[in-house]
Order: C-alpha cells, then sequence, then structure tokens
C-alpha cells in the first residue's frame, strides 16, 4: 500500500515532469537549468537529484510523458468515429494549431525542438525521438488505411508514405509558426495535406463512376 510519503515523493516527481514538459516544448533542451525548474517546481535542487540521475536522464522521461501526453491526443481525433477518417485528420491539425496559437506560439512540439538539439548529438536521444516519430505515423497510418477501407482514397495509396509525408509537413509548418508567431504555415501544411487526399478521392469517385 502507498503510504503518504510515496504519494508525495510520487506527486513531487510528476510535477517535475510536467513543468519539464512546459520548459522544454518552449526552451529546448539546452536553453533551461536545473535551477529554473526546481525554483518553479518549488523544491530544493537536490530534490531533483534524489528523483533524477541526471538532466540527461530527466529529459528522457519528459520526452516519455510527453509521448504520452500527445498519443492520446491523437488516439480522441484519430478515433472519433463519429467523423470520416479525413474529418479526423482535420480535426486534429485544427486542435493543435490552436493550442500553438493560445500559447502565442512560444511552445512548439517537444519533439520537434529537442530532435534539432540532440539527434545529431546523442544517439540515445536520437533513438528515444524517432519512436515517438514512428509512433505517431503508425497512428495517422492507421486513420489513412480507414480512410483507404472507405473507399476516401484510392486502394493502391501508399499509407506509410503519406503518414510520413504529414508529419515531415507538420513539424517543418511548426517550427514556421513559431518564426512567424502565425498559426498560417500550420493552416498552409493541414490544408495541403487534406487536398492531396480529397484530390485521390475525387479519382476513386470518377473511376467508380466510369465503370
Amino acid at each position: 500500500m502507498a503510504t503518504a510519503t510515496t504519494r508525495r515523493d510520487n506527486g513531487r516527481r510528476a510535477e517535475l515532469i510536467r513543468i519539464g514538459v512546459a520548459i522544454l516544448t518552449e526552451k529546448g533542451f539546452y536553453n533551461f537549468s536545473l535551477d529554473e525548474l526546481v525554483a518553479l517546481a518549488g523544491v530544493p535542487k537536490g530534490s531533483f537529484h534524489y528523483y533524477f540521475n541526471s538532466k540527461d536522464a530527466y529529459a528522457l522521461e519528459v520526452i516519455e510523458s510527453y509521448a504520452a501526453y500527445f498519443a492520446r491526443k491523437l488516439d480522441r481525433h484519430l478515433g472519433d468515429t463519429t467523423l470520416d477518417p479525413i474529418k479526423r485528420i482535420e480535426a486534429f491539425a485544427e486542435d493543435a494549431a490552436s493550442g500553438m496559437e493560445r500559447f502565442d506560439f512560444k511552445r512548439g512540439c517537444l519533439v520537434g525542438n529537442l530532435s534539432q538539439e540532440l539527434a545529431a548529438l546523442d544517439e540515445t536521444f536520437r533513438a528515444a525521438l524517432l519512436n515517438v516519430i514512428q509512433d505517431w505515423r503508425r497512428r495517422i497510418q492507421a486513420c489513412l488505411d480507414e480512410a483507404k477501407e472507405a473507399g476516401q482514397i484510392r486502394a493502391d495509396a501508399d499509407t506509410a508514405a503519406l503518414a510520413r509525408f504529414f508529419w515531415n509537413a507538420w513539424e517543418g509548418a511548426v517550427l514556421c509558426s513559431k518564426l512567424e508567431k502565425s498559426r498560417a504555415p500550420l493552416d498552409d501544411a493541414s490544408e495541403a495535406f487534406i487536398a492531396q487526399l480529397t484530390c485521390a478521392a475525387k479519382r476513386v469517385e470518377h473511376r467508380d463512376f466510369l465503370k
């Protein structure tokens, strides 16, 4: 049975990770200090080292926490069977763009931020970040596979390639949105991707009409 001390310790640990998600999403790995983190969490610096072996180990846990949070966001939209599969992707893109707008475009994608900083320098981080991106690709691909089964896109569409293209375009758009302080790049990326799928759907309808 968990004791009051255990629950308190777990709460502090979770709070440090929660704050880390916000800091790393906004500032990246090298632009934040442990002093800043513990000050925001309201705990002594020694508490950090009680819960985490190093800043690197901490960042890896933050990545894991962010990945779980973002997977839930994706599942909420991509699993919404009240919408057709393409509309689900649109709904996710709208939610994500609104989220960036809400934070005045200061926060981007934690995975994108850290990939730019760390992927070329540290194999452990590269592997962890790639694993997250691959998971996101699989979730979009599954939604596109549903669209294929529903006849919304071509039966021979390469949904794995489309999912890769979506995230490549989206992560680039997140960076541009931070630079421009505008959601326009995100809307452009989403609309271009959906337009491509819509064109594929129209080609399917036209082919069926000619039979």
